[in-house]
């Protein structure tokens, strides 16, 4: 099974489930699934469920799969995650080649409970490895304890992610660039709403260091892990919404990359409250 770099362009005509107006209306399924492409498909967690509605991530290599991120809610029977992600395996091993110990790796964006919650549900699962989201249990599998600006490689069999420590938003937050997809997915650092910044210096390092990948890789989008933002320029939903039928689209571009750095750069890198048409960045604490 060939996965060449740059081979596919990711379907993202979808329109995402953004809750409703009452709960108790509320017919869409817990987990919404959005298939990219045959190897490449995109969770989203209800609103219904929980209010954050997290986005993760499951890719398909020959020899194994990853998942990234676990979402909000660690009950099974309110978010069965493991079993989605069991059935779009299963679905997929059908028809693809692959050896009889495929495996499933789950990593993380970054450690917030948001995103970490239904690890618990892939405990026990044959040929599965659950890496912490904490610094460090996630940071030395990377090697990023010794090398902090590396880049790891993580081979799924023919399907490479490249892998890079980009803290601010979260002390052990990684970004995962797909050379197949070209998608980079940014989790918490880069997304449609709110980035919360703990730690500022991290963060404007983290901006540069993805500015200066992007300019060396082809980025065909860059998907974060939610999404807060209206269609209304600079206007977000209310932290705790859980409905939101106006959303601006998931997908970012490098533009936006760009437009993050150049804000902090005007603003001669201080920390602040800046509002920016498809997100608003805001010290955290």
């Amino acid at each position: 099974m060939d996965f060449p770099d740059g081979a596919v362009v990711p379907n993202l005509d979808v329109a995402w489930i953004h809750g409703s107006a009452a709960a108790k209306y509320n017919t869409d399924p817990d987990i919404q699934v959005h298939t990219c492409n045959e190897h490449t498909f995109i969770l989203r967690q209800n609103k219904a469920v929980h209010y954050e509605a997290p986005f993760m991530f499951l890719l398909f290599g020959a020899s194994r799969a990853v998942l990234l991120d676990t979402g909000a809610t660690a009950n099974p029977e309110w978010f069965p995650l493991r079993r989605t992600v069991d059935a779009i395996i299963e679905n997929w091993l059908a028809g693809h080649p692959h050896p009889a110990d495929y495996g499933l790796l789950v990593l993380h964006t970054h450690g917030h409970g948001d995103h970490v919650a239904a690890d618990g549900q892939f405990a026990g699962r044959p040929s599965t490895t659950v890496i912490g989201a904490a610094r460090d249990a996630s940071w030395p599998f990377f090697g990023f304890d010794q090398q902090p600006e590396s880049v790891a490689e993580l081979d799924l069999g023919g399907r490479v992610l490249d892998c890079l420590a980009t803290p601010g938003h979260h002390a052990a937050a990684v970004t995962f660039y797909d050379r197949y997809t070209g998608i980079m997915f940014t989790g918490d650092t880069v997304y449609p709403g709110r980035l919360y910044v703990s730690d500022w210096p991290a963060f404007v390092h983290s901006i540069d260091r993805l500015v200066d990948w992007c300019h060396q890789r082809p980025v065909s989008y860059l998907l974060g892990c939610h999404i807060e933002m209206s269609t209304k320029p600079g206007v977000d939903y209310p932290v705790g919404w859980s409905y939101q039928p106006d959303e601006t689209p998931l997908e970012l571009t490098t533009g936006h990359l760009e437009e993050i750095q150049r804000t902090i750069g005007a603003h001669d890198h201080q920390p602040g409250r800046y509002v920016l048409p498809q997100m608003i960045i805001t010290p955290d604490g």
